[in-house]
């Protein structure tokens, strides 16, 4: 029997509440833009589109900017080696990271061999006006480093269900751009595109959102006139 005066109520759950907007602390500065492309980060749920996204901004601005992928997997290249099947880009512009662990590791905690690939591009093609570094698939936290990143899009895709925007998480509420993804499904999966796009919104505040389906749009028209806002064409 226990003691009298036994003063545990564990009987009684007490809430926990986080800030749906909280990261952990950058370790690394924003890097100097002096003499180097613009690196834009791609992040998102394993499955999101992350990688059809990247073949699609390639497809709509390999003509107008000299650009450059990074991918990251953990323990494959199986998105790099998709990008140079899809024949997108010349396959030397796209260099493969192997992560050996959790994805935001390497664009977060640990960002140098992105870097190194992103210096290895550098070299190959002098005077590229963009880099995209995709993540490899990771949860709702993952977010870029801004020493790594100058700017991130997150992708969510409806078949997560339309509750996806409204769990938060920083992935979501941070991003510089929010995707929405695969909405050609949306009635197959049972996703309010209504509810979804006004809780990203909420979420979000200012920062901006796209609903996007690769199937209708292909090249990902309003994704790329985000980047072109951010990455003026080369002159000439």
């Amino acid at each position: 029997m226990p003691a009298e005066g036994h003063g545990h109520g564990h009987g009684h759950v007490h809430p926990v509440n986080f800030d749906p907007t909280a990261t952990e602390p950058d370790q690394f500065p924003a890097a100097s833009m002096d003499g180097r492309p613009y690196r834009i980060g791609i992040g998102g749920p394993v499955g999101s589109g992350k990688t059809a996204l990247v073949a699609a901004l390639c497809r709509a601005l390999g003509d107008e900017l000299n650009l450059a992928v990074v991918t990251n997997d953990i323990y494959t290249t199986e998105d790099a080696d998709f990008l140079r099947r899809a024949g997108v880009l010349d396959p030397a512009r796209i260099e493969a990271v192997q992560t050996g662990a959790c994805p935001h590791t390497a664009i977060r905690d640990d960002i140098t061999a992105n870097l190194d690939a992103a210096e290895r591009l550098e070299e190959r093609f002098p005077g590229l006006d963009l880099i995209i570094i995709e993540s490899g698939g990771d949860n709702l936290t993952a977010v870029f480093s801004r020493g790594l990143a100058d700017s991130q899009v997150f992708v969510v895709d409806v078949a997560g269900g339309d509750k996806v925007p409204r769990k938060g998480g920083p992935g979501v509420t941070t991003a510089d751009l929010l995707v929405i993804n695969k909405i050609d499904i949306a009635h197959l999966v049972g996703a309010d595109m209504a509810v979804m796009t006004a809780d990203a919104h909420r979420m979000r505040g200012e920062l901006p959102v796209i609903t996007q389906s690769l199937v209708d749009t292909p090249d990902a028209p309003a994704v790329a006139d985000w980047v072109r806002s951010l990455v003026p064409a080369r002159a000439g």
